[in-house]
């Protein structure tokens, strides 16, 4: 864990150097895209301080001045399978968005939605030093929560205090200044595959570009997709991607929990591509002009030329109903969303008080699916685009940009986490794994 908490730190007081120089590029590295933005920092905002430990207070002034997004290549699952060819796509985009900013950039802060996420709650407790809680007793009650056995290969992306309670007054945001003898807090670990993380950093790092930030994809969707009221009541974002499919769950503005259904948009294209015998280019156009999941008695006679270049004229000429199509479709996104289900019941979503669902991503557009969404779910459910930043491109504002609009946003103003504090040497052992959004149901 020590490596680990020097890396994330070393990376913070990178981010630091970054928005002293007024310049960072945020880098959502996806299944099917790789989207760039080049963000400037101005005025006297840039260094404003967090009000209390973790929560997203005002955001930093920041300005969109390059945006760039190229054809995903080499990245499957969210994780990367060729080397070379994201290497390369990573440079396009790259290139791309410094051209329109008109200046070069070092440092970048990136996300990535595969590497297998695993949600860990961990509670600490000490007693306060001296008659008001201080710093030093926010790190020495981090440093009790005692960390289980992640497993071999895992690494720690995010491990954020999300609950402190005062002598049984739970549900502070800050403690700090405040009276009181026995300290506690909740604090959500996130784990991820080490090799997942380590192909990326040494992938960015071949593109001559210095990370100053690593986050989870679900976790900077629902940061830029939920409004303040969700991320206070108690919301889940689903960030439906190409490959994967992340899902992330908010209260009192924390992210509790998320995890990661290896399916996609991209596999619904794969089966219209299989089913209609249609190469994957006229699959992906098809889906996106013609698709749908709920049928409607009109669309037996709304034929779709399927199109071709095989040579072969009859066969390039067949058209199939959208009825057929819809029928091709609405099985895989049915089974997304059942596993979606699934995990949401493992997290013990149900016991939140306000059971809010929002679907963003790109996968997320195809028209009828947040009926169907509403029906698998059970739950409120409404589709989500990205928060407004100034200068963003009309063309990166719908729902395929919500991680990296989040990413941008978690860049100006990062929640507080355990690598922020002074963590003394020696850990108090013996204290037990719960798991995340349980104590919630205790607490809140």
């Amino acid at each position: 864990m020590q490596n680990l908490y020097q890396s994330q730190r070393a990376m913070r007081n990178m981010r630091k150097a970054a928005m002293q120089r007024g310049v960072v590029a945020i880098l959502d590295i996806g299944t099917s895209k790789i989207a760039c933005l080049v963000l400037r920092f101005d005025g006297p905002d840039r260094f404003r301080p967090q009000d209390g430990v973790g929560a997203m207070a005002g955001q930093s002034a920041f300005r969109v001045i390059g945006a760039a997004t190229t054809r995903s290549r080499g990245v499957r699952f969210g994780e990367i399978d060729a080397m070379q060819e994201t290497e390369l796509a990573i440079r396009t985009a790259v290139k791309a968005a410094q051209k329109m900013a008109n200046l070069r950039v070092d440092h970048v802060i990136a996300c990535l939605s595969g590497a297998n996420p695993r949600s860990y709650g961990l509670e600490g407790q000490v007693e306060v030093e001296g008659q008001t809680v201080g710093d030093a007793d926010i790190g020495r009650v981090l440093a009790a929560c005692d960390a289980p056995d992640f497993g071999a290969g895992r690494e720690v992306l995010h491990a954020q205090p999300v609950n402190f309670a005062l002598d049984h007054r739970s549900g502070l945001a800050d403690p700090r200044g405040q009276i009181g003898n026995m300290l506690t807090t909740d604090l959500h670990v996130l784990t991820v595959d080490q090799t997942a993380i380590r192909n990326m950093l040494h992938c960015i790092g071949r593109c001559d570009l210095e990370v100053a930030g690593l986050a989870s994809s679900a976790y900077v969707a629902g940061i830029s997709s939920l409004v303040e009221d969700e991320q206070e009541l108690g919301a889940a974002c689903i960030d439906m991607g190409g490959g994967a499919t992340s899902l992330s769950v908010f209260i009192k503005k924390h992210m509790i929990y998320a995890d990661t259904v290896r399916m996609g948009g991209d596999h619904v294209t794969a089966d219209i591509s299989m089913g209609l015998q249609v190469p994957m280019n006229n699959a992906e156009r098809i889906k996106t002009v013609h698709g749908g999941v709920v049928a409607t008695g009109m669309d037996d006679r709304e034929m779709i030329e399927t199109g071709g270049n095989s040579g072969d004229w009859e066969r390039d000429r067949r058209t199939v109903s959208r009825a057929e199509l819809i029928g091709i479709m609405r099985p895989r996104v049915e089974e997304i969303l059942e596993e979606v289900r699934a995990r949401l019941d493992a997290a013990g979503f149900d016991h939140l008080p306000s059971r809010q669902i929002v679907l963003t991503g790109g996968g997320s557009q195809i028209p009828g699916l947040d009926g169907l969404a509403s029906r698998i779910l059970g739950q409120q459910v409404r589709m989500g685009r990205p928060l407004r930043v100034q200068g963003l491109p009309q063309a990166a504002t719908g729902p395929a940009f919500s991680a990296a609009v989040g990413l941008a946003l978690f860049a100006a103003h990062p929640q507080d986490e355990c690598w922020d504090f002074d963590i003394p040497a020696e850990r108090n052992g013996g204290r037990s794994l719960r798991r995340a959004v349980k104590w919630f149901k205790d607490n809140w």
